[in-house]
């Protein structure tokens, strides 16, 4: 960085004052987290100079002896912390190893069923504007209008009569714990194959505090940051049967030289997920959502599905007179990122919203518990109470700077 200074200040000046935001923010996207000094090491040591195309034992360099080693480190942490029979540690992002999946089983025109991305689906689960919507039959399944929460037998209904030959089980917005074994034996039923994608509760699911998909899913896809608190990327797992299939996906199909930099920030991100320090963390995750979802119900905010059994949850402004849109920049302008979000069953459209998504990961990873939560509940009410108050916002920056200053993180690395 202090380099970077001297040689081009321009670049430098930015990434100094997008290192402060998130010094001296709340981040409370659910999505988002902070990674330690071990993965900013890996992420930006020489590995990065080094092609590596293939598998190890089997690339198309000369060259990489250590790589092997690396990747099959990477792998094997995979398969022992997700108890899988097999991994794939090279996709870059969470939608790069979903595409793979689909490459791997499927084929053009094939009928998928994943969630409804306006009830708490991703992208990639068959969302028009996506590959999974383009160039895949996608069905999707919703909650239920009766409690928010997915509903196992609408789902079997809507399997029967579309016969899907993949069925997606994951979200991006759903706060309630996901059964398995039922997507199992829908899929089962129907003849389809079953891919969870966990990139959410990650963390969660290697720390005992979710159920494991693991014994039910034929494919698993993950990234590898969010809950997971790694580098920014993917990772798949699956059966041995499909492994050949999964591994040929990636390289040639659809990646070419991994990125073996990233590669090592998962291996040793998959190593720190194995330690009781990260079992701790993510039970103070679920415990700091739940006590911010009761504090902002509390408050007079009606929680979709009334609560959250994870790391999230989703706040419902139907009633508040502000959109989501309206409530995010407000937040950001206050220091409190956030993002808007879908509700179930939303008037609004997708750049609107009627809601709002808040996590916890980020806060957690400061060291903040369920006393912060109280603090964060209040400011977020004050802001939303008082959308257009620039003073009140600019009031409650510093509120918010205070509070991050005695959870420091970065600063305690830089000089900032």
């Amino acid at each position: 960085m202090m380099k970077l200074d001297g040689n081009d200040r321009e670049i430098y000046e930015l990434v100094r004052g997008e290192l402060e935001r998130e010094e001296y923010s709340l981040i409370l996207i659910a999505s988002e987290n902070y990674v330690d000094e071990d993965i900013l090491a890996m992420q930006g040591c020489v590995l990065t100079n080094k092609y590596a195309e293939g598998y190890p034992s089997k690339r198309y360099y000369s060259g990489c002896r250590y790589l092997d080693e690396i990747e099959s480190i990477a792998i094997e942490r995979a398969k022992t912390l997700f108890k899988a029979e097999h991994a794939n540690v090279q996709p870059h992002s969470g939608s790069a190893a979903n595409m793979a999946v689909f490459y791997a089983a499927l084929n053009c025109g094939d009928t998928i069923l994943g969630m409804n991305i306006a009830h708490g689906g991703h992208l990639t689960h068959g969302a028009r504007a996506s590959f999974s919507g383009k160039y895949y039959n996608a069905v999707s399944y919703s909650v239920s209008a009766r409690d928010e929460m997915l509903d196992y037998d609408e789902i079997r209904d809507i399997a029967r009569k579309e016969h899907p030959k993949l069925i997606i089980a994951g979200a991006s917005a759903y706060s309630r714990v996901i059964d398995f074994r039922k997507f199992r034996e829908i899929a089962d039923e129907v003849g389809a194959y079953l891919m969870v994608d966990i990139a959410h509760i990650a963390g969660l699911i290697a720390a005992d505090c979710h159920p494991s998909p693991a014994e039910y899913a034929h494919f698993v896809t993950t990234t590898t940051h969010k809950t997971l608190r790694g580098p920014r990327g993917g990772l798949i797992l699956c059966t041995k049967e499909f492994a050949k299939a999964i591994d040929s996906a990636v390289f040639p199909g659809l990646q070419g030289g991994p990125l073996m930099h990233v590669i090592a920030a998962k291996a040793v991100a998959l190593k720190k997920a194995m330690s009781e320090e990260f079992r701790e963390y993510q039970r103070q995750i679920v415990a700091n959502a739940r006590h911010l979802s009761d504090r902002m119900n509390g408050r007079g905010y009606r929680i979709v599905s009334g609560g959250t059994d994870n790391h999230l949850f989703l706040v419902d402004l139907t009633d508040k007179d502000v959109t989501g849109k309206e409530a995010q920049e407000a937040l950001e302008e206050s220091g409190i990122m956030i993002n808007k979000n879908l509700i179930p069953f939303d008037a609004k459209g997708p750049n609107v919203t009627s809601g709002i998504r808040i996590g916890t990961p980020a806060v957690t990873t400061r060291g903040m518990k369920e006393r912060e939560m109280e603090i964060i509940s209040e400011l977020i009410d004050t802001v939303l109470r008082n959308i257009g108050d620039q003073l009140l916002q600019k009031d409650t920056k510093e509120k918010v700077r205070a509070l991050c200053a005695g959870f420091p993180f970065y600063s305690r690395i830089f000089n900032i």
